[in-house]
């Protein structure tokens, strides 16, 4: 099940263009690198997030203050991706509620400057927008999502973002607590 949905999540970001083509396999690299802690051999230390931030602070395996030797440590990693998802729970949220001729580009620019950007170089801004800017406009990206009509993507946008947001809060409220929002 996790192969076909990996299938078909890779093939839609691939279809968007190469800005979320680097986006997926970046994502994919990240998870692969907890996969790999969670099959290891403390993988019973990984079961959850709260598990593996629990084991990976109390052995001081990930790297408070600056990058060392722990760069990619699962607390690291998961941050990357949290970073992410905050990303795409705007994007999305700002594709539900726009009007059918509002250009993606500027939908996803402006997700990402509200996010991700915070934590990019000038030059990766800078090419991020730059790629966002050959996004299709919302009919056409609602098109090649290929879910059906405009209401059902929006319907079911509506659905999945109160989702995205609930798993984003969880990660962020527990790195929060044990001071992991600033990984290096």
């Amino acid at each position: 099940m996790l192969e076909i949905f990996s299938l078909r999540r890779e093939r839609f970001m691939n279809s968007l263009g190469a800005a979320f083509s680097f986006i997926s396999k970046d994502a994919v690299a990240k998870i692969q690198i907890l996969e790999n802690y969670r099959s290891g051999k403390n993988g019973n230390e990984y079961e959850t997030i709260q598990s593996m931030v629990k084991y990976e602070v109390n052995h001081k395996l990930v790297d408070l203050k600056k990058q060392g030797e722990h760069c990619n440590s699962g607390c690291r990693t998961l941050l990357r991706l949290h970073r992410a998802l905050k990303w795409l729970q705007l994007f999305l949220e700002k594709l539900r509620v726009a009007s059918d001729d509002s250009k993606t580009s500027v939908l996803c620019a402006e997700s990402y400057n509200e996010s991700l950007a915070n934590y990019h170089s000038w030059i990766v801004r800078k090419t991020a927008v730059f790629a966002f800017y050959l996004l299709p406009n919302r009919a056409d990206f609602f098109e090649i999502m290929n879910m059906g009509t405009t209401e059902k993507v929006v319907a079911t946008l509506g659905e999945a973002v109160p989702l995205i947001s609930k798993a984003y809060d969880i990660t962020q409220d527990l790195y929060a607590q044990h001071d992991l929002l600033d990984l290096p």
